[in-house]
């Protein structure tokens, strides 16, 4: 008897240098699907491994542009990864969490109370803070821009010093209280 898994697309893997360290990323038919900020290629393809299961990959430049969306972003121009289409996989709740993301624009920081506010869930504060946190394409769903309720640079997966670094690149504004607990150094 022969047994194949049937492979319903191809996900694309990328790698790119960046001025927050190496970026992997993989991108399939509906979009990026994984974007590692430690350009671990192998955390990357574990990761596809759990969401798909049995899965081809090729190596891509740019698959669906995104690569030139992140350079364009890191750059200066902030809204280049507006366009970039996404596909986290993910439940419902995360899902209402992730969208949210993207409508907190650059420059701005949102507490996680008031995103889980605007999810609708002003209780569920803890699990918009973990939806937040499993979120597998930070940057284009920018949860840097979600903060402690004090202002405090607060969870998140890539590191203190990388967020600092990505809210001062999107100009983000700070009180004096809040730059007074800002890290001191990249973690």
């Amino acid at each position: 008897m022969l047994w194949w898994v049937e492979v319903t697309s191809l996900l694309r893997l990328a790698e790119l240098s960046s001025p927050i360290g190496p970026l992997a990323l993989a991108v399939g038919d509906g979009g990026l699907v994984c974007l590692d900020l430690g350009g671990d290629r192998e955390r990357v393809l574990r990761g596809l491994g759990r969401r798909f299961g049995r899965v081809a990959t090729a190596e891509a430049p740019d698959p669906d542009g995104v690569v030139t969306a992140l350079r364009r972003y890191f750059e200066g121009r902030l809204d280049a990864l507006d366009a970039v289409r996404v596909d986290p996989g993910g439940t419902p709740f995360q899902n209402g969490v992730w969208r949210m993301l993207r409508l907190i624009p650059a420059g701005q920081t949102w507490s996680y109370a008031k995103l889980a506010a605007a999810v609708g869930r002003p209780r569920a504060v803890r699990a918009v803070g973990a939806a937040n946190g499993a979120n597998p394409v930070p940057l284009v769903l920018p949860c840097h821009r979600v903060i402690g309720r004090d202002g405090r640079l607060v969870g998140y997966g890539g590191g203190l010093g990388r967020k600092e670094w990505l809210l001062r690149h999107e100009h983000a504004r700070f009180s004096a209280d809040q730059q007074a607990r800002l890290p001191l150094s990249p973690d």
